[in-house]
């Protein structure tokens, strides 16, 4: 009697029902938090949008009681007498440290006035000329303000008062040309107290540079810190609307950050910001819980079904132990014997044998395989009958050698040799693998290669060349390796033809090779020869220059006259090639030319058309 094995797993229905459980929680905590998120999101833009409304309201006041002041100054000055008004207006202000009016005339800038809180200074041991120096270490942009603009910067430095410094235009001519400007400097504490309100929020206040006006944390806002590292600053500045809100992540702590910016009437920007791990506390604890109960569930869930495999560990073993002895090449083994389960696991048992069977005629087919040594093309011998023969094909042939090698071989030991090649094969062979070409074969030293073949594409050219490009930068990472080893480096030649060929298997019915062969493949290696006597690591034929447009920088080696040609071949000098944006990538290194020798089978044409 054969019992179904779905009648010993219905307790699988209890998983069932917990994922559907999970499932649930998880959307209601994704929709929680999306909806937390969303409000935070809100919240960020109206603390910033109120902060920047207070923050504009502090600095026209300050605005205001600067031009007040400066105005009396200059009256002061232009009539030499003292007033009352002055002393009213600054020295009863506690928050007003210096003032100072400077004319402009043309180029020049003249301090015409300046009137300074000695005692405030004194406290930090410092005399009146600090507030000279301040304004070389700000490098405060009184140019910007003789245009006409408002500016602000922080003038906090260590052992000294912590201070903005205000810049007003004060005095125009008739011409409207501004003639006076002022600038104070005042005590950084009403700035900073919008931003000194318990919140989770993290509030601050950039100037147009990025650096710190006011913070939260006063101390960071003293320290004058530039906030351009952090994405939302840098947004901010770069936005030209007044407002935005972003996601990002913090610099300092990798965390992921919702944050808001809002732009002051003076050009500064506030910034709000909550961490998503505020946000979210909530939302994890909720799915903790939900996480929690799951997991009970599950776990009663697997001990019934534990009791309820018990049924199936024996025969499901016995199959363990027999593919086991299968993957050590033994297809003797018969399952059907050992297991009689009248069941899913019986036949299960019954497709195992039916599976060995076929492992035995794969195993006839992995020895007939193995006569193709380093094939890449199985795939598509499988999918024919094994044969000798083959098909013209367009295809791109490549060839590349290693420069000295037998001199190099001659003074080394065979390890040394053969650990080089290894070496160099390892990355040559990988790049053309990635590149979509196929390597045909090794011939000593050498390297042969093939797009087209068994299957082409539009873009063989292309990839072969940019192929070669790689190599010639890898070759300069190896050489720096074989370098720092003392070995000597490298230098090869490449070279590409394109045409058609004969693709297929030649051999013989012991011993078979799928290749490529024809005239092209030939004038391929002669191509590949001639490098050695344009002093170039890669050069290519016209015929592949014609397949890859304008899609590299190519630059006329010249012409040779080679063995088994009637007519001389131009070929060209390959210095790089056109990236996705449009400009041109130029792929040189150190090895890439090399001084021109004489080549076998090699004669430079003199005159090339």
């Amino acid at each position: 009697m054969r019992i179904p094995i779905s009648t010993k797993l219905i307790t699988v229905t209890i998983l069932i029902l917990v994922a559907a459980t999970g499932t649930i929680t998880w959307i209601s905590s994704d929709y929680f938090e999306k909806k937390s998120s969303e409000q935070v999101d809100i919240a960020n833009l109206e603390s910033a949008a109120a902060k920047a409304k207070e923050v504009d309201n502090i600095v026209a006041s300050l605005v205001d009681k600067t031009r007040v002041t400066a105005s009396i100054l200059m009256k002061d000055t232009t009539q030499q007498t003292s007033n009352n008004d002055l002393d009213f207006n600054f020295a009863k202000d506690k928050n007003f440290v210096s003032i100072e009016v400077l004319k402009l005339d043309g180029s020049s800038v003249e301090s015409i006035s300046r009137k300074v809180k000695d005692d405030i200074l004194k406290s930090y041991e410092l005399n009146p000329n600090y507030i000279t120096h301040l304004r070389a270490w700000q490098k405060f942009p009184v140019r910007s303000v003789a245009q006409g603009n408002l500016e602000i910067r922080n003038g906090s430095y260590p052992k000294a008062p912590a201070l903005i410094t205000i810049g007003i235009p004060l005095v125009r001519d008739d011409q409207g040309k501004i003639t006076h400007i002022a600038i104070a400097d005042v005590m950084l504490s009403p700035l900073e107290k919008p931003f000194t309100d318990p919140s989770e929020r993290t509030q601050y206040l950039v100037d147009r540079d990025g650096e710190l006006l006011a913070h939260k944390d006063e101390h960071k806002a003293i320290a004058r810190l530039n906030m351009k590292k952090y994405p939302i600053v840098q947004k901010a500045l770069e936005q030209k609307s007044p407002q935005f809100q972003t996601k990002f992540v913090d610099p300092d702590t990798d965390k992921n950050i919702f944050g808001a910016s809002v732009k002051t009437s003076f050009g500064g920007t506030v910034i709000s910001q909550t961490s998503e791990e505020t946000i979210l506390e909530v939302s994890n604890e909720v799915k903790r819980r939900a996480i929690f109960v799951a997991g009970s569930a599950i776990s009663m869930a697997i001990f019934f079904i534990f009791l309820f495999s018990m049924t199936l560990t024996s025969p499901i073993e016995k199959l363990a132990d027999m593919i086991h002895l299968v993957s050590k090449g033994n297809f003797d083994v018969k399952a059907r014997s050992q297991v009689r389960s009248h069941d899913e696991v019986g036949d299960l048992a019954e497709a195992f044998d039916h599976m060995t069977e076929g492992l035995k005629e794969r195993d006839k087919v992995k020895n007939l395989f193995s006569k193709f040594h380093g094939s890449s093309v199985a795939e598509d011998l499988i999918s024919k009958d094994i044969g000798v023969g083959g098909q013209s094909k367009e295809v791109v042939v490549f060839f590349s050698d290693i420069r000295g090698f037998t001199a190099f071989s001659e003074k080394r030991s065979p390890e040394e040799v053969v650990e080089m090649l290894n070496e160099y094969f390892g990355v040559m062979v990988k790049i053309i693998n990635s590149h979509g070409g196929v390597v045909d074969k090794f011939i000593g030293d050498a390297i042969m290669a093939v797009w087209g073949a068994p299957q082409g594409t539009q873009k063989d050219a292309h990839n072969a060349v940019r192929a070669c490009l790689e190599m010639r930068r890898s070759l300069e990472k190896l050489n720096e390796k074989r370098i720092n080893r003392g070995q000597p480096p490298i230098n090869i030649g490449m070279g590409l033809h394109a045409g058609p060929a004969i693709s297929g298997t030649i051999g013989s019915d012991e011993r078979m090779e799928y290749t490529v062969i024809g005239n092209t493949v030939n004038t391929a290696s002669r191509i590949e020869a001639s490098t050695k006597a344009f002093g170039a690591d890669l050069l290519i034929s016209d015929t592949v220059i014609e397949k890859i447009g304008e899609a590299f920088k190519i630059e006329l080696a010249g012409a040779a006259e080679v063995k088994g040609r009637s007519e001389a071949l131009k070929m060209f000098k390959v210095r790089g090639y056109v990236a996705e944006d449009g400009h041109m990538v130029e792929v040189k290194t150190a090895y890439s030319d090399y001084e021109a020798e004489s080549a076998d089978k090699v004669k430079i044409a003199k005159d090339v058309a």
